[in-house]
């Protein structure tokens, strides 16, 4: 989808404003001092705005790396985006002024061996070599990177204060991650969560593409969301393209990113349950999200629906005979889900574990930019489905689910508000398939352009941007996963909380540790 772009003038610099899967040239981007943007993307999330994206790249003849950042939640359906131009490697930061900047800060740091000045917490994000040669923030081994779970920690000082370590190895099968307490007997002052032991260098190997691998890549940035991050990707090459994609198979992408949202929060209903010690709905809801991931199977042959989603639409097709077994399994699968919830939330024990704990406070919530399931949680009304709708999701048209108290409860139940309004959209969908292909043919991909990407994920806001070369070629492709935004919302969900309730809270959240990393 290809529209004009309009510069909106703000009080500290002109933004341009674009709509996602819009093919933007880059020359149409205005090159910026750091200062400017950095005045306009303080005003624009003072206004109400938030950050997207934020990250770096060093174009054909430049010594350093100019900052794009994607700035969105003004409008419903716009975006503004910003180009700046550094003079020096070391430049001033955003995160005092802008909470929810300093991770993305901290990763342009890593990347580009840049200092920004004034950063409370200037550490790597992912312990990845770095992209640039440049002033390192921190000092680097011979190696080229730190070791993850090296370096400084935040600490609590006094007598009676003592410090748990986690991690990064755990019990059972779990991605690794080092979880750092400062504590006060049970009470949590303090969780520092460090990460980047999954970073597989994903961004890096896209670069010069797509190439035959790049959609696999994108299928296993996290494996539980495949068809988010499919999608997000497709989509993107398809703007570039200037290629639109048949209705049918926007109603099979839908169905199947419903499909994939309706199995994972069943999977961490029954794990929240688990780690309560409430076994009837722990063990339901396990058989549960596999009939759920079948289904997913039943349409494509991969309970992840590995090789659905295509450029130009879908691989596979859903005829009369499979949509029919498919929508009297969703049935089936949903009468079970409702019996095995009802008994979680009639549980009186099970509502005074989750009542209460973890608890992150709306205006937190806004200040550290979390997204999905954690900020609808918290009285946020952030969906992509929503708010950047395609025109599928449009036709629908969802209400996001929102709770008020941002506790474990709340995350609780926005996912099971969430899972049944996923039932019927994926029956409804199936069923009113529309006529046509699946699959449309690709072209080659617009020069020099850029688009942003943004697709509901069942965790949150996934953001892809690809910018082109002057051969149409892939020179950067940002991956923004829910979990980069919402991994500090974890950390403050922890504060003055009893270091016991820590398993509990973190499955609230059900953060991606590879998605993070990269």
């Amino acid at each position: 989808m290809r529209t004009s772009a309009v510069l909106v003038s703000l009080d500290r610099a002109p933004l341009l404003t674009v709509t996602p899967l819009q093919a933007t040239p880059l020359a149409s981007i205005p090159r910026l001092p750091w200062e400017e943007v950095r005045g306009a993307i303080h005003e624009v999330v003072a206004s109400g705005g938030r950050i997207l994206a934020l990250f770096g790249h060093v174009f054909e003849g430049q010594e350093r790396p100019d900052l794009l950042v994607v700035l969105g939640g003004l409008h419903p359906g716009q975006l503004l985006l910003g180009r700046a131009v550094l003079d020096d490697d070391r430049f001033l930061s955003l995160t005092l002024d802008c909470e929810e900047a300093h991770l993305f800060e901290r990763e342009i740091a890593e990347q580009f061996q840049v200092v920004l000045m004034g950063h409370p917490w200037l550490k790597p994000v992912r312990f990845a070599p770095p992209w640039r040669t440049g002033q390192a923030a921190w000092p680097l081994p011979e190696t080229g990177a730190p070791v993850p779970g090296s370096g400084d920690f935040y600490k609590v000082e006094g007598e009676e204060i003592h410090e748990v370590a986690v991690g990064p190895v755990h019990a059972g099968v779990i991605e690794p991650g080092h979880f750092r307490f400062q504590c006060y007997g049970e009470l949590v002052f303090h969780l520092e969560i460090v990460l980047g032991y999954q970073h597989r260098g994903v961004e890096a190997a896209i670069l010069g593409g797509p190439h035959k691998r790049t959609l696999h890549q994108l299928e296993t940035v996290a494996g539980d969301t495949t068809i988010g991050h499919a999608t997000a990707y497709c989509q993107a090459l398809e703007a570039l393209a200037g290629v639109t994609i048949s209705e049918r198979a926007e109603y099979l992408r839908a169905a199947a990113l419903e499909l994939e949202r309706l199995a994972n929060h069943t999977g961490d209903l029954g794990a929240l349950a688990g780690d309560v010690a409430f076994l009837p709905t722990a063990s339901y809801c396990g058989r549960l999200r596999g009939d759920f991931l079948n289904l997913s199977a039943v349409l494509c042959g991969s309970r992840f629906g590995r090789g659905l989603v295509v450029p130009g639409g879908v691989a596979f097709d859903a005829d009369a005979e499979r949509v029919k077994t498919m929508t009297e399994r969703l049935d089936a699968a949903m009468v079970d889900l409702r019996s095995a919830v009802s008994l979680l939330w009639d549980n009186s024990g099970v509502i005074a574990r989750f009542d209460g704990t973890g608890a992150v406070a709306k205006d937190v919530a806004r200040k550290i930019g979390l997204v999905g399931v954690a900020a609808r949680a918290c009285g946020l009304e952030r969906d992509v489905r929503a708010s950047y709708p395609t025109p599928v999701w449009r036709t629908l048209g969802i209400q996001p689910c929102v709770e008020e108290q941002g506790d474990v409860w709340s995350r609780a139940h926005v996912r099971w508000n969430e899972a049944k309004q996923s039932g019927p959209l994926v029956r409804n969908l199936l069923q009113s398939l529309p006529t046509g292909p699946v699959r449309q043919p690709m072209a080659p991909l617009a020069a020099d352009a850029l688009t942003v990407s943004l697709v509901e994920g069942w965790r949150g806001e996934i953001c892809h941007v690809a910018l082109t070369d002057g051969q149409g070629a892939l020179q950067r492709y940002k991956i923004v996963d829910p979990s980069f935004h919402n991994w500090m919302g974890l950390q403050m969900a922890l504060r003055n909380q009893q270091i016991s309730d820590f398993p509990l809270c973190n499955k609230s959240f059900n953060l991606s540790y590879c998605g993070h990393d990269l």
